[in-house]
């Protein structure tokens, strides 16, 4: 079964680390990416740009149309998606409880139920 980790922040978030410490937090989350890589039960971690660097895009006469946005209605955004292949939601939860800050900050599990076939 698959399922997304969702991380949520802001730039104030990120600029509360103090410098000096940024390698030490990035070094734990690659020690976690690679752990969970090694099991095959990471398929992939992604972090997201500012949401200021978002774009929304709609499709106008047949052509992308891109504006700035999304307007946010809330202090904090998605920043990071991991996407778990694992044995069931009990696992899930162990590995997002695993996650370098969970005792911080809370990680959404969302299960996966539909996934375009490969061969499309």
């Amino acid at each position: 079964m698959k399922y997304m980790l969702l991380i949520y922040g802001n730039q104030e978030k990120w600029s509360s680390i103090p410098a000096e410490t940024w390698p030490a937090e990035i070094a734990k989350q690659d020690a976690f990416n690679k752990k969970y890589q090694g099991t095959g039960e990471l398929l992939g971690a992604y972090g997201l740009a500012d949401a200021a660097a978002a774009r929304l895009v709609r499709r106008t006469d047949g052509a992308p149309a891109v504006t700035d946005g999304p307007y946010l209605e809330t202090k904090e955004y998605l920043a990071s998606f991991y996407l778990l292949d694992c044995e069931n939601e009990q696992r899930a939860y162990e590995i997002a409880a695993d996650m370098p800050w969970a005792d911080v900050e809370p990680v959404e599990v969302w299960p996966v139920l539909h996934e375009a076939a490969a061969d499309l």
